[in-house]
């Protein structure tokens, strides 16, 4: 063999495999995923889909050299159609996600789908059916569960060395309401839901993911705050190990954004806040964790290709979406019923 086709080997076995995305919803949050992919070695961005034609625009805007000839529709089984699609990302309306999720399996393609997976519990276990031999990879976008803070929780709290979960307090506020007024997230048939179905199914997601728990029973009180959605959320929870909780999603806030964890272990406690790590040990010292001490993170479109390319598991898989919706079902139920305490499945 000629040293030209040694190096021309050597080069090809180094290459990323080529995958090519198409994406289903071209806003604001597609528009995020875009550039993390196109960061990604390997990866191109092969059609887009949207129903809005003003998305498209912004989206070359944006990258307007990798979209200069991109596919563009509105009919996103034109999209699923195209054989230089590989994979998808679905980040469309949530109500809307059970139908691009369905059609993107009956496809073959891999799937990469925007929070909340669905926004009921029927709808879950639909699509976890259809999932339950699909070759493919299904991922979703709780990019908390590929970010290094949440991963050393998870770990250690699966580890058993801090002991069994025993109580959970957590806070999330966002200016919510007035930064999606006059969207889709406020519509209901769209949206699914309010808050507790957008920014908080991260929160809900990420504490069942790091504790394990399984919640027995769910008490909610909800105000929505004179808008069609839920906005403000108090929800108190019983798991089936007897560990309790308290979840606050306070959609209507002076403050764009806050964020507030804390998980007691029977030896020790975990104190997250805006990106920053404590850890209490069990004779109560108090030491911040910094990144050397956490291990490593990515971006949640990194764990996708990886995943696909055979390199690593994906972070979030299709049933933490059905435990979130099962949740945050629960919760809408009984902040319907005046706070009645609902018994989980």
């Amino acid at each position: 063999m000629s040293q030209t086709q040694e190096a021309s080997n050597a080069a090809a076995a180094s290459s990323p495999q080529p995958v090519r995305v198409g994406i289903i919803g071209a806003g604001g949050m597609a528009r995020s995923h875009m550039r993390q992919l196109l960061n990604i070695p390997g990866v191109s961005i092969t059609a887009l889909c949207d129903t809005n034609p003003a998305a498209f625009e912004k989206s070359k805007a944006q990258h307007p050299e990798p979209f200069a000839d991109v596919f563009t529709t509105a009919d996103h089984r034109e999209l699923l159609a195209k054989d230089d699609v590989d994979a998808v990302v679905v980040a469309t309306p949530h109500t809307l996600h059970i139908v691009h999720g369905r059609d993107a399996v009956e496809a073959g393609k891999h799937i990469l789908m925007e929070k909340p997976m669905v926004c009921t519990v029927s709808d879950a276990h639909s699509l976890l059916a259809r999932l339950e031999a699909y070759d493919k990879i299904f991922a979703l976008a709780y990019q908390r569960h590929a970010m290094s803070q949440f991963r050393h929780m998870q770990q250690t709290i699966a580890s058993g060395e801090l002991g069994a979960v025993t109580f959970i307090s957590a806070l999330q506020c966002q200016s919510w309401k007035r930064g999606t007024a006059g969207s889709w997230r406020q519509v209901l048939s769209l949206s699914g839901g309010g808050q507790i179905n957008d920014s908080g199914s991260h929160l809900l997601d990420v504490l069942l993911w790091m504790t394990g728990l399984t919640v027995a029973e769910v008490s909610a009180f909800i105000d929505n705050r004179e808008t069609p959605v839920d906005i403000n959320s108090a929800l108190a929870f019983r798991s089936t190990s007897g560990a309790q909780g308290n979840i606050s999603i306070v959609g209507e806030s002076v403050a764009s954004w806050h964020e507030d964890i804390t998980i007691w272990c029977e030896r020790g406690a975990f104190f997250y806040r805006n990106g920053s790590l404590e850890f209490c040990d069990a004779e109560g010292k108090r030491t911040k964790l910094e990144a050397d001490a956490l291990p490593s993170g990515e971006n949640i479109d990194e764990n996708f290709i990886r995943a696909i390319r055979g390199e690593g598991k994906i972070a979030a898989p299709p049933l933490c979406g059905l435990r979130t919706i099962e949740l945050t079902e629960a919760a809408w139920r009984s902040g319907a019923d005046g706070g009645r305490p609902i018994k989980m499945n």
